[in-house]
């Protein structure tokens, strides 16, 4: 009889499991609203803010002297979003910044990142886009002035294991986060990854104004090293500073607050393993 109980209570408790466990269209939701920061770029802004009721349909334009492009409308409409291309074009698209008409996607797009992406979360990352309303907003063609390689990041040759200690899962959740992106300075128009990873120094302009990315790397004097686990976390999900002043965008704050505690803890593991570097 006890045998039995405990065997009735350990199928509940899996029961229990599986009824809470995510749908790839879950899964992907989670990735695209938060790690990802998919709506800082493709979702429409208004004077309030990102505008949700036109969600992933195209959003900021970027003019730089190499290129001038507007962020893809990546809803299901079949005419301006991404309705007809098959899962495995958005996956080759992703993985190797190319579109299935051979027309690159800029640089501004952090495809190099993306070859890290583990099959699962790619395929919930597809079935999470198939899932949003279709909206048929058309942005312009993309004019480019210069050839851009797609050179992948260190790491990103190929796709990652999202498991492991928090360390490790906190850098595949910064790979696909594409956190070395703005973090790290370019030199001749390509960012450092070699010898400058994680120092900052990279400049933006917006509506915020202008902002420099951080050092966030472990150095105590330039970067994180001094920093409490959770002042980390405060400054990257709330935008406030140890000294309390805010921090700009584009960093995407209001994205990462929706990341789970345990995937925080993660990110702010792998942080800690970067060396010190200024």
């Amino acid at each position: 009889m006890r045998i039995t109980m405990i065997t009735g209570a350990v199928l509940l408790v899996m029961a229990a499991a599986a009824a809470r466990a995510e749908t790839p269209v879950e899964r992907g939701a989670y990735l695209v609203g938060s790690i990802l920061t998919c709506n800082n770029c493709h979702t429409p802004r208004g004077p309030n803010g990102p505008q949700f009721d036109k969600l992933l349909s195209g959003g900021d334009v970027f003019d730089t002297p190499g290129f001038t492009v507007s962020a893809s409308n990546i809803t299901p409409d079949k005419e301006a979003g991404i309705g007809a291309w098959s899962d495995d074009e958005i996956k080759q698209t992703l993985r190797t910044g190319i579109r299935p008409n051979g027309i690159p996607l800029a640089p501004v797009m952090p495809t190099i990142f993306y070859g890290a992406f583990s099959e699962a979360d790619l395929s919930a990352v597809v079935a999470y886009l198939r899932s949003v309303p279709a909206n048929p907003n058309k942005v312009p063609s993309p004019v480019y002035r210069a050839s851009f390689p797609h050179v992948p990041y260190p790491g990103a040759e190929k796709p990652m294991a999202d498991s492991g200690t928090p360390a490790e899962r906190g850098r595949y959740l910064a790979t696909i986060g594409h956190c070395m992106d703005c973090h790290t300075p370019m030199v001749r128009g390509v960012q450092d990854f070699a010898t400058k990873a994680g120092v900052g120094g990279r400049e933006f302009s917006g509506p915020f104004g202008k902002s420099i990315s951080a050092n966030i790397t472990s150095d105590p004097e330039k970067g994180i090293g001094k920093l409490t686990d959770a002042q980390i976390k405060t400054a990257i999900t709330q935008g406030i500073a140890p000294d309390g002043h805010r921090l700009l965008p584009p960093m995407g704050y209001a994205y990462y607050a929706k990341m789970t505690p345990a995937d925080l803890d993660a990110l702010v593991a792998w942080l800690r393993t970067l060396p010190p570097n200024s």
